[in-house]
This record gives structure tokens, C-alpha cells and sequence, in this order.
């Protein structure tokens, strides 16, 4: 019996395959995108108009990226600093798993470093020395098995413009129980 027990499941595993990390087939584009994506910075849409986004690779220790596969990560007190040329992530919190290696001691809030060409840098230190413009972790997503850093250029929104924001969403709300309710 239980060689039968054995073999019965063998099959429904060899079936479905190792898992690659890669979306299904049939998701649609946008649900890919979210597939891959670690984490979102929602607190960086509402407090900031979004210029332009730019994508960097991030330096990590090992157990961070496994904190990352877990999905241990918190964007929302982030930003982005350019010490010497270079960019910096602040305020990223990493929490470390409980299986952490015991001869490493995990520091999660650590400075990270952010890897962008030096062109792009330069651009964007021209831009940041304007008034109002700051750098925002936008989201943390894999690309080719590494981690990314989405970088947003931004400005600050004033109070008027979050309450706009606030009006909007939950009018699209009211529209969309609306229709929910009309389709039933």
C-alpha cells in the first residue's frame, strides 16, 4: 500500500513540473509584472508626483535575498541619497528569517547600494539639485534572478493633491460597486 501511495504521487509532481520562478503562461502582462514583484512603495505614489523612473540593481548579503524570497521587505520609510556619486538606499527594512546563519549577525536596517551607470547618476543629481525633487524607492522586483530597485524622481504632493487623490480613488469605488452591483 504504500508503494502504491509513493507512486500515485509521483506522477502529479513530475506533471507539474519544478517551479522556474517565471509566470504562468496564461497571466495577463500586468499580472507577470506583479508575479515578480517583492515589494511596492504605495506611501511614495500618495506623497509624491513620480517624474521619471529609472531601474537599479541593489548590492545585498545572502541573507537578505533570502528575506527577499520570503518577502520579508518594507519600502514605506525609504529614500534614496547620492553620497561621492554614488546612490544609497536608506530606510529599506530587511527583516532577517529565523533561519539566519548564526555567524552572521543581520542588521536590518542597513545603508544598501544602489548600482546605476554614471551618466544616469550624473542626470539625476543635475535634476535632484532643483527645488522639491528627492529620490523614492518606487518597488523591489527580480529580473534575471537579481534583485531591482525601481527608483522614482519625484516631487512632493501638497495637501490639496493627496485629498484629490483620496477623492478620485473612492469615486472609482462608488463606480465600480455600481456596476458590480448592476451586473448582478
Amino acid at each position: 500500500m504504500a508503494t502504491k501511495e509513493a507512486s500515485s504521487k509521483k506522477p502529479a509532481a513530475a506533471s507539474s513540473g519544478k517551479s522556474t520562478g517565471k509566470p504562468a503562461i496564461n497571466l495577463t502582462p500586468k499580472a507577470a509584472a506583479a508575479a515578480v514583484r517583492i515589494a511596492d512603495n504605495k506611501k511614495a505614489l500618495f506623497n509624491y508626483h513620480i517624474e521619471e523612473r529609472f531601474e537599479a540593481g541593489m548590492v545585498l548579503e545572502g541573507w537578505e535575498v533570502k528575506s527577499l524570497r520570503e518577502g520579508k521587505v518594507q519600502l514605506t520609510d525609504g529614500y534614496v541619497v547620492i553620497r561621492n556619486g554614488e546612490l544609497f538606499i536608506i530606510g529599506c527594512q530587511i527583516n532577517p528569517l529565523g533561519t539566519a546563519s548564526t555567524h552572521i549577525r543581520p542588521d536590518s536596517v542597513r545603508t544598501k547600494k544602489l548600482l546605476m551607470h554614471k551618466d544616469e547618476i550624473r542626470r539625476l543629481i543635475g535634476k535632484i539639485e532643483q527645488k522639491g525633487y528627492t529620490l523614492v524607492p518606487l518597488n523591489l522586483h527580480w529580473k534575471a534572478g537579481k534583485v531591482k530597485c525601481e527608483v522614482g524622481l519625484a516631487k512632493g504632493k501638497g495637501e490639496h493633491d493627496k485629498r484629490d487623490t483620496i477623492k478620485d480613488r473612492e469615486g472609482k469605488r462608488e463606480v465600480e460597486r455600481a456596476m458590480k452591483s448592476r451586473s448582478r
